[in-house]
């Protein structure tokens, strides 16, 4: 699912991974941001900004059936499926007061009975994703003002554990589906973000593809061979953002 611009509003268009049947699902004057798919394609899951609230709402890939998820008193961000599709874990919102950070916590929403659980708090941790077994969970953590590292915890929030150890910042992990690798995003050795592979015990990091501009928020095919991300660039050349796929290897 991409997002397009139009009428200065953020909207959905899903398309196929060739290019082609793209159509555009929401409509109205909201913002609709962070779409994933559900583990078996029935439903997409993104963020609406709207009259200065974000809230997690499940929506039909033709754009029916919106229901709302989150509670109307967070602000929530970054949704993510659990692989049995039964949950969704989220983070609340970590730029109230841009450029600051303020803290944000992790949760965990039942989907049949909208029960809300915390499972990471202290500090900023965004970015939740669960491994595919349902055992872990990867996320993103600020530990220092230039520094943010890519963590691992238990399913249940407990044990966490600095992946990256990298003083430059990290983060937008994502599982590759056999649960051996993470793909992340990172500005180690130039100046923007680029995507990098490591292994998911934090081991053997290497530089996936090198990209000039912002590369940011990677997403593996469901055969892990391929690895797609979206690259950002502003300058008197290019401008605007474009989503590129680079193959994964030995992933």
């Amino acid at each position: 699912v991409m997002i397009r611009i139009v009428g200065g509003r953020e909207q959905l268009f899903p398309r196929n991974l060739d290019g082609s049947g793209e159509r555009q699902i929401t409509d109205d004057g909201a913002d609709h941001e962070d779409p994933v798919w559900s583990p078996d394609g029935r439903k997409i899951a993104f963020v609406l900004v709207k009259d200065g609230t974000k809230v997690v709402h499940l929506m039909n890939p033709d754009g029916s059936g919106l229901e709302a998820v989150t509670p109307p008193t967070q602000s929530a961000i970054h949704p993510s499926f659990t692989p049995d599709g039964r949950a969704i874990l989220y983070c609340t919102d970590d730029d109230l007061r841009p450029p600051e950070k303020n803290d944000s916590e992790i949760y965990s929403i039942d989907l049949a009975t909208k029960t809300v659980t915390t499972l990471i708090s202290g500090g900023v941790n965004t970015f939740p994703v669960m491994s595919p077994d349902g055992r872990k969970i990867a996320y993103r953590k600020i530990v220092g003002d230039m520094n943010s590292e890519v963590f691992v915890a238990d399913a249940d929030g407990s044990n966490p554990r600095n992946l990256t150890n990298h003083w430059t910042f990290e983060g937008w992990p994502q599982w590759s589906p056999d649960g051996r690798t993470i793909a992340f995003a990172g500005n180690r050795g130039n100046a923007g973000y680029q995507i990098f592979l490591m292994n998911a015990d934090g081991s053997d990091v290497r530089l996936l593809a090198a990209t000039e501009g912002r590369g940011t928020s990677p997403k593996w095919a469901p055969d892990g061979r391929t690895v797609y991300f979206t690259v950002c660039r502003s300058s008197q050349e290019r401008h605007g953002c474009e989503i590129m796929a680079a193959e994964a290897g030995r992933a």
